[in-house]
Protein backbone atom coordinates (compact mmCIF):
# COMPACT_ATOMS: atom_id res chain seq x y z
CA UNK A 1 0.00 0.00 0.00
CA UNK A 2 2.78 2.62 0.84
CA UNK A 3 4.90 1.57 -2.33
CA UNK A 4 1.17 2.67 -4.00
CA UNK A 5 1.05 5.94 -2.51
CA UNK A 6 4.51 6.62 -3.25
CA UNK A 7 4.08 6.14 -7.05
CA UNK A 8 0.86 8.16 -6.95
CA UNK A 9 2.87 10.73 -5.56
CA UNK A 10 5.34 10.75 -7.92
CA UNK A 11 2.71 10.67 -11.00
CA UNK A 12 1.45 13.69 -9.12
CA UNK A 13 4.58 15.84 -9.26
CA UNK A 14 5.35 14.68 -12.56
CA UNK A 15 1.63 16.20 -14.06
CA UNK A 16 2.35 19.30 -11.63
CA UNK A 17 5.54 19.46 -13.15
CA UNK A 18 4.56 19.43 -17.10
CA UNK A 19 1.56 21.68 -15.73
CA UNK A 20 3.68 24.27 -15.27
CA UNK A 21 5.73 23.87 -17.89
CA UNK A 22 8.87 22.75 -16.38
CA UNK A 23 11.92 22.52 -18.97
CA UNK A 24 12.16 19.62 -20.98
CA UNK A 25 16.16 19.70 -20.81
CA UNK A 26 15.70 17.17 -17.83
CA UNK A 27 14.84 14.62 -20.11
CA UNK A 28 17.22 14.60 -22.61
CA UNK A 29 21.07 13.83 -22.43
CA UNK A 30 23.89 16.23 -22.51
CA UNK A 31 25.72 16.98 -25.27
CA UNK A 32 29.40 17.18 -25.08
CA UNK A 33 31.36 19.41 -27.80
CA UNK A 34 34.33 18.03 -29.60
CA UNK A 35 36.88 17.37 -26.99
CA UNK A 36 35.38 18.80 -24.42
CA UNK A 37 34.96 16.83 -21.27
CA UNK A 38 32.12 19.61 -19.85
CA UNK A 39 28.97 19.36 -21.25
CA UNK A 40 24.99 19.97 -20.84
CA UNK A 41 21.27 20.06 -22.76
CA UNK A 42 21.35 22.94 -24.85
CA UNK A 43 18.71 25.21 -25.08
CA UNK A 44 16.39 24.65 -27.94
CA UNK A 45 17.90 26.43 -31.11
CA UNK A 46 21.48 25.83 -29.86
CA UNK A 47 23.90 23.67 -31.45
CA UNK A 48 27.58 23.10 -30.75
CA UNK A 49 29.86 25.90 -32.01
CA UNK A 50 32.55 25.08 -35.08
CA UNK A 51 34.22 28.35 -33.79
CA UNK A 52 34.93 27.65 -30.34
CA UNK A 53 34.02 24.94 -27.40
CA UNK A 54 30.12 25.43 -26.25
CA UNK A 55 26.97 26.38 -28.14
CA UNK A 56 25.40 28.99 -30.26
CA UNK A 57 22.66 30.49 -31.95
CA UNK A 58 24.27 32.53 -34.85
CA UNK A 59 20.73 34.05 -35.80
CA UNK A 60 20.71 35.46 -31.96
CA UNK A 61 24.27 35.90 -31.33
CA UNK A 62 23.56 33.62 -28.58
CA UNK A 63 26.61 31.75 -26.53
CA UNK A 64 27.23 29.24 -24.49
CA UNK A 65 31.07 29.16 -23.82
CA UNK A 66 33.14 26.20 -22.08
CA UNK A 67 36.04 25.96 -20.20
CA UNK A 68 37.65 23.32 -17.98
CA UNK A 69 40.28 24.45 -15.43
CA UNK A 70 42.37 22.68 -12.72
CA UNK A 71 39.95 21.64 -9.75
CA UNK A 72 41.98 23.89 -7.33
CA UNK A 73 40.59 26.98 -9.49
CA UNK A 74 37.48 26.57 -7.82
CA UNK A 75 38.45 27.47 -4.39
CA UNK A 76 39.92 30.88 -5.53
CA UNK A 77 37.34 31.67 -8.13
CA UNK A 78 34.72 31.02 -4.89
CA UNK A 79 36.61 34.22 -3.34
CA UNK A 80 38.16 36.02 -6.19
CA UNK A 81 34.77 36.32 -8.00
CA UNK A 82 33.15 39.42 -6.51
CA UNK A 83 31.13 42.98 -8.08
CA UNK A 84 34.86 44.60 -8.34
CA UNK A 85 36.17 42.47 -9.97
CA UNK A 86 33.29 42.07 -12.39
CA UNK A 87 33.43 45.70 -12.88
CA UNK A 88 37.05 45.65 -14.16
CA UNK A 89 36.02 43.06 -16.78
CA UNK A 90 33.19 45.31 -18.02
CA UNK A 91 30.04 43.35 -16.20
CA UNK A 92 27.92 45.01 -13.75
CA UNK A 93 27.00 42.27 -11.11
CA UNK A 94 23.16 42.11 -10.92
CA UNK A 95 23.05 39.10 -8.43
CA UNK A 96 25.07 36.28 -7.06
CA UNK A 97 23.72 32.30 -6.26
CA UNK A 98 24.94 29.19 -4.71
CA UNK A 99 23.79 26.21 -7.08
CA UNK A 100 24.05 21.91 -6.01
CA UNK A 101 24.68 20.17 -8.72
CA UNK A 102 25.16 16.78 -9.14
CA UNK A 103 28.98 17.39 -10.17
CA UNK A 104 29.11 19.04 -7.45
CA UNK A 105 28.65 22.89 -5.41
CA UNK A 106 28.66 25.44 -7.70
CA UNK A 107 27.79 29.17 -7.85
CA UNK A 108 26.74 31.26 -10.69
CA UNK A 109 26.55 35.18 -11.23
CA UNK A 110 24.13 37.11 -13.23
CA UNK A 111 25.21 40.17 -14.63
CA UNK A 112 24.75 42.90 -17.83
CA UNK A 113 27.72 43.94 -20.26
CA UNK A 114 27.68 45.84 -23.49
CA UNK A 115 29.54 44.12 -26.01
CA UNK A 116 30.00 45.88 -29.60
CA UNK A 117 27.38 48.28 -28.34
CA UNK A 118 24.85 45.88 -27.79
CA UNK A 119 23.47 45.33 -24.52
CA UNK A 120 23.74 41.54 -23.25
CA UNK A 121 22.92 39.11 -20.17
CA UNK A 122 25.55 37.14 -18.87
CA UNK A 123 25.59 34.42 -16.81
CA UNK A 124 29.00 32.73 -15.29
CA UNK A 125 28.52 29.56 -13.99
CA UNK A 126 31.15 27.83 -11.70
CA UNK A 127 31.10 24.64 -11.00
CA UNK A 128 33.23 22.03 -8.86
CA UNK A 129 34.46 18.23 -9.33
CA UNK A 130 36.31 16.41 -8.04
CA UNK A 131 39.33 16.24 -11.20
CA UNK A 132 38.20 19.64 -12.65
CA UNK A 133 36.39 22.75 -12.14
CA UNK A 134 33.64 23.82 -14.77
CA UNK A 135 33.48 27.59 -16.29
CA UNK A 136 30.28 28.32 -18.26
CA UNK A 137 29.87 31.65 -20.20
CA UNK A 138 26.21 32.39 -21.24
CA UNK A 139 25.90 35.68 -23.21
CA UNK A 140 22.34 36.53 -24.07
CA UNK A 141 21.44 39.63 -26.51
CA UNK A 142 18.34 41.56 -24.90
CA UNK A 143 17.00 40.94 -28.49
CA UNK A 144 17.02 37.75 -27.73
CA UNK A 145 15.93 37.11 -24.31
CA UNK A 146 12.14 36.22 -25.13
CA UNK A 147 13.47 33.17 -27.03
CA UNK A 148 16.51 32.85 -24.42
CA UNK A 149 14.50 33.90 -20.89
CA UNK A 150 16.33 33.43 -17.32
CA UNK A 151 14.19 30.39 -16.77
CA UNK A 152 15.49 28.43 -19.50
CA UNK A 153 19.47 29.65 -19.00
CA UNK A 154 18.73 28.53 -15.34
CA UNK A 155 17.16 24.99 -16.73
CA UNK A 156 20.10 24.42 -19.12
CA UNK A 157 22.59 25.61 -16.70
CA UNK A 158 21.40 22.70 -14.20
CA UNK A 159 22.27 19.99 -16.52
CA UNK A 160 26.20 20.66 -16.18
CA UNK A 161 27.96 17.43 -16.78
CA UNK A 162 31.46 16.32 -16.24
CA UNK A 163 32.50 13.64 -18.74
CA UNK A 164 35.14 11.10 -17.18
CA UNK A 165 37.50 11.74 -20.53
CA UNK A 166 37.27 12.47 -23.99
CA UNK A 167 37.11 9.51 -26.29
CA UNK A 168 40.41 8.11 -27.93
CA UNK A 169 38.79 8.51 -31.31
CA UNK A 170 36.92 12.35 -30.39
CA UNK A 171 40.42 13.58 -29.62
CA UNK A 172 42.08 12.60 -32.77
CA UNK A 173 39.00 14.09 -34.66
CA UNK A 174 40.07 17.37 -33.46
CA UNK A 175 43.37 16.77 -35.67
CA UNK A 176 44.18 18.13 -39.19
CA UNK A 177 45.51 14.62 -40.10
CA UNK A 178 44.76 10.96 -39.49
CA UNK A 179 46.79 8.69 -37.16
CA UNK A 180 45.76 5.16 -38.79
CA UNK A 181 48.65 3.64 -36.64
CA UNK A 182 49.51 4.01 -32.68
CA UNK A 183 51.92 1.12 -32.71
CA UNK A 184 51.34 0.93 -28.97
CA UNK A 185 51.22 3.87 -27.51
CA UNK A 186 48.54 5.70 -25.29
CA UNK A 187 47.44 9.43 -26.36
CA UNK A 188 48.71 11.70 -23.99
CA UNK A 189 47.39 14.82 -25.24
CA UNK A 190 46.00 17.03 -28.48
CA UNK A 191 46.33 20.07 -28.99
CA UNK A 192 42.70 20.56 -31.57
CA UNK A 193 44.02 21.86 -35.19
CA UNK A 194 47.58 21.08 -34.84
CA UNK A 195 49.47 18.39 -32.73
CA UNK A 196 49.20 15.13 -30.64
CA UNK A 197 51.69 13.22 -28.20
CA UNK A 198 51.52 9.77 -28.21
CA UNK A 199 53.63 7.43 -25.70
CA UNK A 200 53.68 4.51 -23.35
CA UNK A 201 51.21 3.83 -20.83
CA UNK A 202 52.73 4.90 -17.68
CA UNK A 203 53.78 2.02 -15.55
CA UNK A 204 55.04 2.12 -11.66
CA UNK A 205 57.86 -0.80 -12.88
CA UNK A 206 59.41 1.57 -15.93
CA UNK A 207 61.43 3.85 -15.44
CA UNK A 208 60.93 7.07 -16.19
CA UNK A 209 61.24 8.85 -19.16
CA UNK A 210 58.44 6.82 -20.95
CA UNK A 211 59.09 6.52 -25.10
CA UNK A 212 56.81 9.07 -26.32
CA UNK A 213 56.22 10.92 -30.29
CA UNK A 214 55.32 13.89 -30.75
CA UNK A 215 53.44 14.70 -34.40
CA UNK A 216 52.22 18.21 -34.91
CA UNK A 217 51.55 20.00 -38.58
CA UNK A 218 52.44 23.85 -39.47
CA UNK A 219 52.48 25.78 -42.32
CA UNK A 220 55.11 26.54 -44.40
CA UNK A 221 58.73 24.96 -44.28
CA UNK A 222 61.36 25.28 -47.12
CA UNK A 223 60.18 24.39 -50.46
CA UNK A 224 64.23 24.18 -51.75
CA UNK A 225 66.20 21.15 -50.66
CA UNK A 226 68.98 22.89 -49.95
CA UNK A 227 67.39 24.73 -47.04
CA UNK A 228 65.63 21.96 -45.52
CA UNK A 229 69.01 20.62 -43.52
CA UNK A 230 69.19 24.13 -41.72
CA UNK A 231 65.37 24.31 -40.83
CA UNK A 232 65.57 20.59 -39.53
CA UNK A 233 68.46 21.45 -37.32
CA UNK A 234 67.06 24.85 -35.99
CA UNK A 235 63.86 23.05 -35.27
CA UNK A 236 65.64 19.50 -33.42
CA UNK A 237 67.42 22.49 -31.21
CA UNK A 238 64.59 24.02 -30.11
CA UNK A 239 63.08 20.67 -28.44
CA UNK A 240 62.81 21.27 -24.69
CA UNK A 241 63.71 19.68 -22.12
CA UNK A 242 66.90 18.15 -23.42
CA UNK A 243 70.55 18.74 -22.73
CA UNK A 244 73.66 17.85 -24.49
CA UNK A 245 72.33 17.16 -27.33
CA UNK A 246 74.68 15.39 -30.22
CA UNK A 247 73.26 15.37 -33.50
CA UNK A 248 74.71 12.27 -35.12
CA UNK A 249 73.39 11.68 -38.28
CA UNK A 250 70.88 14.57 -40.37
CA UNK A 251 69.42 13.32 -44.06
CA UNK A 252 67.31 14.24 -46.72
CA UNK A 253 64.87 11.06 -47.30
CA UNK A 254 61.81 10.66 -49.06
CA UNK A 255 58.51 9.57 -46.52
CA UNK A 256 55.24 8.61 -48.35
CA UNK A 257 56.94 9.85 -51.44
CA UNK A 258 57.26 12.76 -50.09
CA UNK A 259 60.39 14.88 -49.48
CA UNK A 260 61.52 14.52 -45.95
CA UNK A 261 64.49 14.56 -43.39
CA UNK A 262 65.92 12.99 -40.98
CA UNK A 263 67.93 13.87 -37.84
CA UNK A 264 69.12 11.26 -35.62
CA UNK A 265 70.20 12.82 -31.47
CA UNK A 266 72.05 11.28 -28.66
CA UNK A 267 70.80 13.35 -25.26
CA UNK A 268 70.28 13.16 -21.27
CA UNK A 269 67.58 14.15 -19.74
CA UNK A 270 67.61 16.73 -17.37
CA UNK A 271 68.21 15.91 -13.74
CA UNK A 272 68.69 12.27 -14.16
CA UNK A 273 71.11 12.28 -16.75
CA UNK A 274 69.52 9.04 -18.19
CA UNK A 275 70.53 8.60 -22.33
CA UNK A 276 68.55 9.60 -24.73
CA UNK A 277 68.07 8.85 -28.28
CA UNK A 278 65.65 10.90 -30.12
CA UNK A 279 64.89 10.98 -33.83
CA UNK A 280 63.44 13.82 -35.63
CA UNK A 281 61.31 13.17 -39.40
CA UNK A 282 59.98 16.12 -41.16
CA UNK A 283 57.33 15.84 -44.30
CA UNK A 284 56.83 18.38 -46.95
CA UNK A 285 54.60 19.21 -49.22
CA UNK A 286 50.91 21.29 -49.79
CA UNK A 287 52.84 24.68 -48.39
CA UNK A 288 52.90 23.21 -45.04
CA UNK A 289 55.45 20.78 -42.72
CA UNK A 290 55.01 17.42 -40.37
CA UNK A 291 57.31 17.34 -37.70
CA UNK A 292 57.34 14.15 -35.78
CA UNK A 293 59.69 13.45 -32.51
CA UNK A 294 60.54 10.40 -30.98
CA UNK A 295 62.02 10.24 -27.77
CA UNK A 296 63.73 6.80 -26.05
CA UNK A 297 65.74 5.93 -23.74
CA UNK A 298 68.59 4.43 -24.96
CA UNK A 299 68.67 1.34 -23.49
CA UNK A 300 64.72 1.17 -25.20
CA UNK A 301 65.76 2.50 -28.54
CA UNK A 302 65.92 -0.67 -30.62
CA UNK A 303 62.25 -1.89 -29.42
CA UNK A 304 60.79 2.12 -29.76
CA UNK A 305 62.48 2.93 -32.87
CA UNK A 306 60.43 1.03 -35.16
CA UNK A 307 57.48 1.78 -33.21
CA UNK A 308 58.33 5.29 -34.09
CA UNK A 309 58.48 4.06 -38.05
CA UNK A 310 54.83 2.84 -38.14
CA UNK A 311 53.18 5.76 -36.27
CA UNK A 312 55.05 8.47 -39.11
CA UNK A 313 53.92 6.04 -41.80
CA UNK A 314 50.63 5.70 -40.75
CA UNK A 315 50.02 9.94 -40.73
CA UNK A 316 47.60 10.52 -43.07
CA UNK A 317 46.25 13.85 -44.71
CA UNK A 318 42.18 14.62 -43.84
Amino acid sequence: MASLRLLFLRLSLLGLAIALGAPSVYAAEAVYPPGSRIGMVPPAGMVASNNFIGFEDASANAAIILAALPAEAYAELEKSVSADALKRQGVILEKRESMLLPTGKAFVVIGRQEIDKTKVRKWILIGSSSNLTALVTVQIPDSAKDVYSDATVRATLSTLAIRATVPVDEQLSLLPFRVAERAGFEIAGVMPGRAVVLRDAPADARPAPLSHIFVSIAPGGPSQTSARDTFASDLVAAIPNIREMRVTTSESLRILGQPGHQILVQAKEPGSGTDLTIVQWLRFGGGAYLQMVGIARADAWRDAYPRFRAVRDGIEPR
